[in-house]
């Protein structure tokens, strides 16, 4: 799954799934330019990998002023741009009639239409390089509902959407657009619910995480690394006939029925 010589652009690059995805594209021969708000987090990812072969750009997808500076200094950086990654994401918790309204639009634009932007800016120069890959990741929860999540949700169904608009579009321009669409994973975003869960269990992080996934058939949460992998496949020829899919990668979290669960850990 070589990506040598590819040039690639990472929102949400300096944590979680964002960073994994940039350590295994560098790995894979790639440069990559990774955006995120914090600077420190950023330059942590970039000193583990070798020298010049990532930049970092600080800013907010939300802001179109700074894709647009950061899609330039990408261009710039690898003097042109195969391969874009949109992976930075917000969730806030409430339901319809919990969630403050400044809430909602603040996850829809950075999980919907900081994607939508980002796009805007990289099919043409993606186009100009030859064709190449957009992956966006999604979530399962924009295919199954989550408790009190309606704004995280709908703007992952809705990326869902526009991956494969885009995918029939610019399919023949040479570009494929795919969505991955991640269960539970060992990420901040996660942890920042994992954790008063376990305090609640009295139990720690790893009995917490071991509680969330009883049902989930593969009985763990996925790595970091593990999302990764599939987006190397996504940004590389050896998925050359793969567009307009939603790709999940959820330990079987997808297939289980909620019924069929509750029976079996009755012990039915």
């Amino acid at each position: 799954m070589s990506l040598k010589g590819k040039m690639a652009l990472i929102t949400g690059g300096g944590t979680g799934i964002g960073a994994a995805i940039a350590r295994r594209f560098v790995n894979e021969g790639a440069k990559v330019g990774i955006i995120g708000r914090r600077r420190q987090k950023l330059e942590q990812v970039a000193k583990a990998l070798p020298e010049g072969s990532v930049l970092i750009f600080p800013g907010d997808v939300s802001r179109y002023e700074d894709i647009k500076a950061a899609v330039a200094a990408a261009l710039k950086f690898g003097g042109k741009l195969d391969i874009l990654v949109n992976c930075a994401a917000r969730e806030s918790r409430g339901s319809v009639t919990e969630l403050e309204p400044a809430e909602w639009r603040r996850v829809i634009e950075v999980n919907l239409t900081a994607p939508f932007l980002m796009m805007r800016e990289c099919l043409p120069h993606i186009i100009d390089a030859g064709g190449g890959s957009v992956i966006n990741i999604a979530s399962l929860g924009g295919l199954r509902c989550v408790p009190a999540l309606p704004a995280y949700c709908t703007s992952k169904a809705g990326l869902i959407m526009l991956t494969q608009q885009a995918a029939l579009d610019y399919g023949p321009y040479k570009v494929r657009c795919n969505a991955v669409c991640p269960g539970a994973t060992k990420t901040d975003m996660l942890g920042g619910l994992i954790v008063p869960l376990s305090k609640k269990l009295g139990t720690d992080k790893a009995g917490g995480y071991a509680y969330f996934t009883k049902n989930v058939p593969l009985r763990r949460a996925c790595e970091p690394d593990e999302i990764a992998a599939l987006c190397a496949y996504l940004a590389s020829d050896e998925s050359s006939f793969m567009t307009g899919a939603a790709l999940i990668i959820d330990g079987g979290a997808a297939i289980v029925d909620i019924s069929g669960a509750a029976v079996s850990n009755a012990g039915l």
